[in-house]
């Protein structure tokens, strides 16, 4: 599946204007409490009574809202109830053998008639992001998965799967797998873009040109590239066609990117998503499910052309 550009829509993260109680925000070193007014994907904005403060992502630790409890800033399995497991706080680094052999099972190779590219499992159910660009037009998808049993690796092929929301303007789409009898499946945990520094090290698993379950390893070369209005993470992380759509990693093994282009001219020159607009579009997946009356929606369905009929012959 060919790389393709797509436009990026700046997004936020919904969150109620009322609360009945403050919130409260941890920093790195203090703690703010008011109400939060906007989440967006590189700050927080917030209400203090007397000024509204706007707070960049990297100094937050942790946030306790009026309703909920503080946000885990440890990987950990998505919970019962919730949709994806997520992190704003680095975890330690590890070495990239450890963790492919850790969380290599949770990335996918997504398959149509069109070509193929990767995905990876949001939570146990068989919930998956790759790109809108890999699935875009395909009536039939299917997904490889590789299942670690007794220490060795067994493909196994999943057939029934459905669309269940799409953003063609970030290049997102999420589906789920729906055979009958599927196991239980491994997720990966969101980390944070925001978190990254620019020379840290970042590595992708995928599918490039169909030889699944490739590592490469490289840094991020810089967090906020523009292109056609839009920021992507640049990494020199080696990506190809194949790759779309599969995570990248930072070095605790969290995902803070899906990638989704490459420049074809030149070498190390990647590009991702960042973690935070495909967090925006989970938390907003209601609001672009897959539907043939979506405005989002990629098919355009017409009306058949109707058979040529013969004029009549006209009176003299």
């Amino acid at each position: 599946m060919l790389f393709k550009k797509h436009l990026a829509v700046a997004a936020l993260l919904g969150c109620g204007a009322q609360f009945a109680c403050a919130d409260t925000i941890q920093l790195k070193d203090a703690a703010v409490t008011g109400k939060i007014l906007a989440e967006k994907a590189d700050s927080l904005v917030v209400d203090v009574g007397y000024t509204v403060l706007q707070i960049p992502r990297n100094a937050v630790t942790g946030v306790t809202k009026s309703s909920a409890a503080a946000v885990s800033t440890a990987p950990a399995p998505a919970a019962a109830g919730q949709f994806y497991a997520a992190t704003t706080k680095t975890s330690a680094a590890r070495d990239v053998s450890s963790l492919v052999k850790q969380i290599g099972e949770a990335v996918v190779q997504v398959k149509t008639a069109g070509g193929l590219g990767s995905g990876f499992f949001l939570n146990e159910d068989g919930y998956l992001i790759t790109n809108f660009h890999v699935i875009e037009g395909e009536t039939e998808i299917s997904i490889e998965v590789y299942h670690q049993k007794n220490g060795q690796l067994s493909r196994e092929t999943y057939k029934q799967v459905k669309i269940i929301a799409i953003n063609k303007f970030h290049d997102l789409a999420l589906l789920h797998i729906e055979d009958k009898n599927a196991p239980k499946f491994m997720p990966i945990t969101l980390g944070s873009a925001d978190a990254l520094n620019v020379g840290e090290g970042v590595f992708a698993i995928g599918s490039p040109l169909g030889l699944e379950r490739t590592v490469t390893q490289g840094i991020v070369s810089t967090k906020n590239r523009q292109m056609e209005g839009n920021l992507f993470l640049q990494t020199s992380t080696q990506i190809n066609p194949g790759n779309s759509g599969g995570p990248l990693f930072n070095l605790a093994g969290e995902v803070v990117g899906v990638t989704n282009m490459k420049i074809t001219f030149g070498e190390g020159l990647g590009f991702a998503i960042p973690v935070e607009l495909v967090k925006s579009f989970l938390d907003h997946r209601d609001a672009f499910a897959y539907s043939t009356d979506n405005p989002n929606n990629p098919f355009r369905y017409l009306e058949p052309p109707s058979r040529t009929r013969q004029k009549a012959p006209e009176a003299k």
